[in-house]
């Protein structure tokens, strides 16, 4: 846990510092304000983890886990949209879209994802990470968020509304948390194996004790949306059941 604490301190700073607040300022605004609202940092900080573990330090590693929290926070705020979730309640604030309108939430959302790859790219060290690496790691990050991963199980967490369990089995509640979540942790693991100088086989292996985090995340994440208030969980208690998700 300490570590967890230290690492999540090192990541708020450089998301600070990456994202100031510049012209034009409603822009900005918005997306510091859902991208310095707190949270976990789970996703950066598995991501500095794995840099270390295979032989990289935490500066080597920062542009790729800031990279991974931009794209995290900008699926939230369009989560949190009244064409999605319709969620008034994100880390114990209201959503980004209640604040700044939907037409500004949207596009913090776009800008958000648009400047993760441009830090990825520009913010890696040359000196430490070669460009086949830098390459190597926009790609698996494109990868991860795209129709093969978040995006793909988003669309079918919506499509899957008001399905019956017992219909559609296991296996396609699997696909929506192993895309709609595990994904994204999956690639921030590899992302921090890669700029870290990980070898193929440090990078698989990585990947699959990621993607099993991811899965169990979202599993008691499905929970606690049930068994939590709204003050605990700092988001919407019960919005799964409200919305008859598979997932409850």
């Amino acid at each position: 846990m300490s570590y967890i604490i230290t690492k999540a301190e090192s990541v708020n700073k450089a998301l600070d510092s990456a994202v100031p607040l510049r012209e034009p300022l409603k822009i900005h605004e918005a997306m510091r304000y859902s991208l310095l609202a707190g949270g976990k940092r789970v996703r950066p900080v598995l991501c500095i983890a794995a840099c270390e573990l295979v032989g990289g330090d935490e500066s080597t590693a920062m542009p790729a886990a800031c990279a991974v929290e931009m794209i995290h926070t900008m699926s939230l705020i369009h989560d949190d949209l009244p064409c999605m979730d319709n969620d008034d309640l994100r880390r114990g604030k209201p959503t980004n879209h209640k604040v700044f309108g939907e037409d500004v939430a949207v596009l913090a959302g776009d800008a958000l994802l648009s400047f993760a790859f441009e830090h990825l790219a520009l913010a890696t060290s040359s000196d430490v990470v070669s460009p086949v690496r830098v390459v190597r790691a926009i790609g698996e990050l494109a990868k991860a968020i795209g129709t093969e991963g978040l995006v793909a199980g988003q669309v079918v967490d919506i499509s899957s509304e008001g399905l019956d369990l017992n219909d559609v089995g296991l296996e396609h509640l699997e696909y929506i948390h192993l895309h709609k979540t595990a994904a994204l942790l999956e690639a921030s693991a590899v992302l921090g194996a890669i700029v870290g100088g990980g070898s193929d086989d440090e990078i698989e292996r990585l990947r699959k004790f990621a993607r099993c985090i991811g899965l169990l995340f979202q599993v008691v994440d499905d929970i606690l949306d049930v068994t939590k208030s709204s003050k605990e969980l700092g988001k919407t208690a019960g919005k799964d059941l409200i919305a008859d998700k598979l997932t409850v």
